[in-house]
């Protein structure tokens, strides 16, 4: 019986693995009964009572991991705009349909029992399919029980059939209507004072005929027309078709905006986290002109809010990236911010199409997880993408890369050497992250062959294979030699004499009639003449050799921990940033890394008498090197520089007292250490220096 559970033990039947499955299923619903006691009242009465029927399992299991009223009221504010079917009008109709159903539910369908009518199963059925077309009653018939059969059609959207029955009865003829199962209760269950067999389904099906002709054929199956009832069985899929019910609501909405708020609930502002929209997206890994590997994503949100102002329209969304290696530790971050303005003509058109936001970065060799968080400052809706991301080792390996799909290519103009997402060499290419094609367009597929040798390029050979059903559709070879552009390889598909289906595009590098290297991408041709293509936000990077490639790949090594190859990086930056604080500071660091505090200080110190320049990074790298140099006194006053500019804390007294300790003022060096343990308690190393200094005083 749907929503109901019943735990029986018999006797001593229950042994061994059957005995261990009951205790631990007995203790997980006992866990779980006391992490719902936990609830404060009103929101245990939201969970249980109001929304019991249409929240899914993942939606449940989030509200339960909350930690703060602040959190649910947050989560029930997603719950309901999740569910909205028109999100930029005043009113939530989904919601007040709901409530609407519960009242009806109290109302009308508990008169015959002692608890709410939304707990009983007639109750629990109209909360979620709402008003049947038509309501069949036999009450008070010689022979059967009360029953009641409702009939539904036009929930197909919810994935069930055109057409569909439920049956209720009250069981011995007394208590409340329950929600009837053709193999689980029968049609003998039916019949008052059936004295049949409790499996025997025909005999009762015969007897059941006689009395009510159109209640029999019900209780075999609840669907019209379906011919398992002819046999006299029981339909197991009138059972299926409950269960499809009672699972339509959790079906009706994605689930991932609920873990995104559990997600991010500590990492977004309060404002946003009731506003998860979905999105897809897109990622490759290409090689960039300059030997260094591109991370291109593309994130196409499943819808984007815009304000108007005067005759046009704007939003800024803020756009952050992190890349964090699999131990965890952050690599690369970075922050952005976009503004979007149009006309009133663009702005029709754009509210026809998808909105793309385009991007790319260089990222050093390793295995990485990549998340892009996106704000639309506007709307207060937030979108987010994770994904792993692996960038392949130099090495003198072929490296073949997994090709990328396009609807449509671009040659640049002579000269124009602008980074951008998915351009590769002297080409744009056009891409989604659906890879949805029609017949009417030419499929590109844009890949990299890495690496190849003087003898690979003269005798090896390039395939591309599209195929369906794992059958070959196409069958594409070109000689390495007879290729323009290489390492680029681009080739362009005509797909009208294709039929709509799935296809698998697979690319590869052969010797001597042997793959080398290969990868694959799977792309879907629809049955749609066109298909709608988003307009794009794509930001664009300077041309390859900027030294701010440098800058950041030598920033990624230093968060490896491979600071001797993030010297290189970062000092060829510098040579052609040499003005720039932030780069002297990344340079700064590095040396410190290596031990060089000499290095450093000839780095950051000329930034510090200038005023615009000079950054709190900046007095704390000058401290920390000056007192690796012995220079104490120079430390201090630095660091005493730094209060002056940008006050105190933990960080920066602590980096005093130890300059003033190297120089042997242990009074100077205890106020400040003192003063640190002051603003941040939980400092055990600190509070040993003071206990040191103290027992040192004459």
């Amino acid at each position: 019986m749907p929503g109901r559970f019943r735990v029986r033990l018999r006797g001593k039947a229950l042994k061994g693995l059957e005995l261990r499955a009951a205790l631990a299923l007995c203790l997980a619903l006992s866990a779980a009964a006391a992490q719902r006691t936990k609830l404060p009242e009103p929101y245990a009465k939201w969970l249980e009572e109001e929304v019991v029927a249409i929240i899914s399992p993942a939606e449940r299991e989030v509200f339960l991991k909350l930690q703060n009223d602040r959190e649910r009221d947050l989560f029930i504010e997603a719950f309901w705009k999740q569910r909205d079917p028109t999100p930029g009008s005043p009113t939530n109709e989904f919601k007040d349909e709901h409530a609407r159903r519960l009242a009806h539910a109290d109302r009308v369908l508990g008169r015959e029992t002692i608890r709410p009518g939304r707990r009983t199963d007639r109750g629990r059925m109209y909360i979620i399919l709402g008003e049947p077309q038509e309501v069949q009653r036999f009450e008070g018939r010689s022979g059967v029980y009360d029953t009641e059969v409702w009939f539904y059609q036009g929930k197909t959207e919810q994935g069930l059939p055109p057409g569909f029955n439920l049956l209720f009865f009250k069981p011995g003829g007394h208590g409340e209507y329950r929600l009837y199962s053709p193999s689980g209760d029968g049609p003998q269950a039916l019949l008052a004072g059936y004295l049949g067999g409790a499996g025997d389904y025909q005999a009762a099906y015969r007897k059941l005929r006689e009395i009510e002709p159109s209640l029999a054929s019900l209780s075999l199956s609840l669907v019209p027309g379906e011919e398992g009832a002819a046999y006299g069985r029981p339909s197991m899929s009138s059972d299926l078709l409950i269960q499809r019910v009672e699972a339509s609501p959790a079906r009706s909405v994605s689930s991932q905006y609920a873990r995104k708020f559990l997600e991010y609930k500590d990492l977004v502002e309060v404002e946003y986290t009731a506003n998860y929209i979905a999105s897809d997206s897109l990622i490759k890994v290409f090689r960039g002109p300059m030997g260094l590997y591109f991370v291109h994503y593309a994130v196409e949100p499943s819808r984007l809010s815009v304000n108007r102002y005067g005759d046009g329209y704007y939003t800024t969304l803020k756009v952050n990236g992190r890349v964090t290696a699999m131990d965890g530790r952050l690599v690369y971050q970075y922050d952005k911010s976009v503004s979007l303005e149009m006309t009133e003509e663009q702005m029709r058109g754009a509210s026809r199409a998808p909105f793309s936001y385009q991007d790319l970065f260089p990222l050093v060799a390793g295995d990485y997880r990549l998340s892009v968080l996106i704000k639309n400052e506007v709307s207060k809706e937030f979108t987010s993408v994770e994904q792993a991301v692996r960038v392949p080792p130099g090495g003198p390996d072929l490296q073949l890369t997994q090709p990328l799909l396009g609807y449509r290519t671009a040659r640049l103009e002579p000269g124009q050497r602008s980074m951008k997402a998915f351009r590769l060499g002297s080409v744009q290419v056009y891409c989604q992250p659906n890879r949805v094609f029609a017949r009417t367009d030419t499929l590109a597929v844009a890949f990299q062959v890495n690496n190849l040798t003087d003898e690979l390029m003269r005798e090896g050979e390039v395939r591309i294979e599209l195929s369906k059903d794992d059958q070959p559709v196409r069958d594409i070879r070109r000689q390495a030699a007879d290729i323009e552009g290489f390492p680029d390889v681009l080739e362009e598909v005509p797909l009208a004499d294709l039929p709509p289906a799935h296809y698998k595009v697979r690319v590869s590098f052969r010797h001597r009639g042997a793959e080398v290297v290969g990868a694959a991408e799977e792309f879907d041709l629809t049955f749609a003449e066109v298909v709608v293509r988003p307009w794009f936000s794509s930001h664009v990077l300077p041309a390859a050799g900027d030294p701010v490639y440098s800058e950041v790949v030598g920033a990624q090594l230093f968060h490896l921990g491979r600071f001797a190859e993030a010297r290189v990086f970062l000092e060829r930056a510098f040579a052609g940033k040499p003005g720039s604080p932030e780069t002297a500071i990344g340079l700064g660091r590095v040396y410190l890394a290596l031990d060089e505090p000499a290095s450093a200080l000839k780095v950051v110190v000329p930034f510090l008498s200038r005023a615009e320049a000079a950054k709190y990074e900046l007095y704390l790298l000058a401290g920390e090197a000056y007192r690796r140099t012995g220079s104490y006194a120079e430390a201090a006053e630095v660091l005493d520089r730094a209060v002056s500019h940008y006050g105190v804390n933990a960080v920066l007294l602590n980096a005093i007292g130890d300059s003033y300790a190297g120089m042997g003022d242990r009074d100077q060096a205890l106020a400040a250490y003192e003063r640190s343990l002051e603003l941040s308690a939980d400092q055990p190393e600190i509070r040993k220096r003071v206990e040191a200094l103290k027992k040192k005083r004459p």
